[in-house]
């Protein structure tokens, strides 16, 4: 086992959840209460990374990002480095691809919220801001573990995006995934079996948790 890819991988993952949460929480809550008539592009526009082919865009972020664009130009004069083969630029890379897999559980628990309670924390005066995180975060709770967790996973074995805009700089870039595709590239299966067992391990155990939880949570309702 490379734990230091391990490591790196799950403070990938740790960090791209985090800033994913914080992200979707807000956006989701605006398709949701919204109002505003382009709103189906922005939340198509979050969704297309679920379709998109990781490495086209792992490609595009790379030609971004890289120092052959103004934007990445305006990056290297700010950090004095490209994000490109870099661990920021996975955290970036990282937030946008897995983007949907927490906007996603999001939107469809916000919107199971009764709108009726909605409505009347509305005339008690609740803003905005109070209604997302005293009533649609709380009661759609379940869907915030969904988001997090399938962020967390999708992650930790995400390999297209990764190889495009990082490479494989250990102690950088190198994630878990990287590791096994070098290992079945040499021929190292036993490696391999190993590295693939523990990103499947924990995608297991995760997905057992939260159907776990919703079948207790199903019985206590029965």
């Amino acid at each position: 086992m490379d734990w230091q890819a391990f490591l790196l991988s799950l403070r990938l993952s740790a960090l791209t959840t985090a800033i994913l949460l914080a992200l979707s929480v807000p956006l989701a809550a605006w398709v949701v209460l919204g109002r505003a008539r382009w709103r189906s592009a922005v939340e198509a526009v979050a969704t297309l990374p679920l379709v998109l082919p990781p490495t086209v865009l792992g490609f595009f972020l790379l030609v971004l990002l890289g120092p052959r664009t103004v934007f990445g130009r305006a990056i290297v004069a700010v950090f004095g480095h490209p994000l490109a083969f870099s661990f920021s630029g996975l955290v970036v890379g990282s937030v946008i691809y897995s983007l949907p897999f927490a906007v996603q559980p999001l939107v469809a628990g916000f919107a199971s919220v009764d709108s009726s309670l909605v409505d009347a924390a509305r005339l008690l005066g609740a803003g905005h801001l109070r209604v997302v995180l005293h009533l649609l975060v709380p009661l759609a709770r379940r869907s915030l573990i969904t988001a997090a967790v399938l962020s967390f996973l999708h992650t930790m074995g995400e390999f297209g995006v990764v190889l495009m805009l990082g490479g494989d700089i250990p102690g950088a870039t190198r994630t878990l995934s990287i590791v096994l595709y070098n290992q079945v590239e040499n021929f190292d299966y036993a490696a391999a079996d190993r590295t693939a067992l523990v990103l499947m391990g924990m995608s297991v155990v995760a997905l057992a948790f939260l159907y776990s939880r919703s079948q207790t949570r199903g019985a206590g309702r029965a």
